[in-house]
């Protein structure tokens, strides 16, 4: 018996019946050969992990546009909370944590350089529309690996589509991120916010704190309990109707209050202009795409699908970069001897 079959042995015999085992994985689009140590699931997390699009995160806005400060969360910074606190709530109710953790890690791959503006500006532009969700997924299937994608497991591209709050993975580890999540960007966005001196805690409204806690920790501390407790022996991942709601409200705040605040989204006008400029540049210069992209063309591609996939795929730094290179004039440098 291999190692990874003793794993799996052991997930058979430990998990909760409602847990998505490894071997009930409804597999790849492509058959391959299993690792003699890990199971799928896990193969799937180490192969988010290693991928440029994953490194990428580092430099992607999560709300702050490029903020002038070490300690602000970034995109990554992000993926690696919502996967904390995935795996926490995963490892108490004895489901697949190398499920929840590769959905996790995988979930921001496709969001674009600026945040939610860079989404917005090519969701609006592209006649085929921008969803930074179904974009994730074209990367593991189409985009890395220079379009051979990464082959993953069926239920970890499930659980990377349907992360969003509209839509529902179809197995209880999908529906942990989905929450972890929104658990995660909430209560790190008040953090950022406090930093940024744009949110005091205290104007946060008190009977959401009452409910929730009065600080960071302790409102995740409650919001990753009630859900534990709630969904404990059920085939299902609930909140109590009280805190659900005190979230949506507290999520509701956010918008009014951080999400839509001048101070943190001012620069976000000039980031949707670049972006746009950048798109319809490139439509009409398709040949500076890099090869691997415009290959895809030859096989049906849509022009403006290749173009957002590569401007998606952009950092931060160097989207303005290349909006430099193309729209700003250098200095002709002329000896004039």
């Amino acid at each position: 018996m291999t190692i990874r079959e003793q794993i799996e042995a052991m997930e058979k015999e430990n998990l909760s019946p409602y847990a998505c085992l490894s071997i009930h994985t409804k597999g790849r689009d492509r058959e391959e050969p299993q690792c003699d140590i890990r199971p799928v699931f896990q193969r799937d997390r180490d192969r988010i992990l290693h991928s440029k699009s994953f490194r990428r995160l580092k430099c992607k806005t999560q709300v702050f546009l490029t903020p002038m400060g070490d300690h602000y969360r970034t995109r990554m910074t992000h993926t690696l909370e919502v996967s904390q606190n995935a795996r926490t709530i995963a490892k108490a109710l004895r489901l697949n944590e190398d499920l929840v953790e590769a959905i996790a890690l995988g979930h921001d791959l496709g969001h674009t350089p600026f945040g939610h503006a860079g989404e917005y500006i090519l969701n609006k532009i592209y006649p085929g529309g921008f969803q930074h969700n179904e974009q994730s997924v074209r990367i593991v299937e189409k985009l890395e690996k220079d379009g051979d994608g990464l082959n993953l497991t069926w239920e970890v591209r499930d659980g990377i589509l349907n992360h969003q709050t509209s839509l529902m993975p179809h197995t209880l580890e999908g529906k942990i991120v989905r929450f972890s999540d929104k658990i995660a960007y909430i209560n790190s966005d008040i953090d950022d916010a406090i930093r940024a001196q744009i949110l005091r805690e205290e104007d946060i409204p008190a009977e959401l704190r009452k409910t929730l806690g009065y600080d960071t920790r302790t409102r995740l501390d409650h919001l990753i309990h009630d859900i534990v407790i709630n969904s404990m022996g059920k085939d299902d991942i609930i909140m109590s109707d009280e805190t659900a709601q005190a979230m949506r409200d507290l999520r509701f705040f956010m918008f009014e209050h951080v999400y839509k605040n001048p101070v943190a989204k001012g620069e976000e006008v000039k980031a949707k202009a670049m972006l746009e400029q950048m798109f319809y540049f490139y439509m009409d210069h398709i040949e500076e795409l890099p090869d691997k992209l415009r290959a895809m063309l030859d096989g049906g591609e849509d022009r403006g699908r290749i173009v957002c996939d590569y401007i998606s795929g952009m950092t931060d730094q160097y989207a303005i970069t290349k909006f430099k290179e193309h729209f700003m004039p250098e200095a002709w440098q002329v000896d004039g001897y």
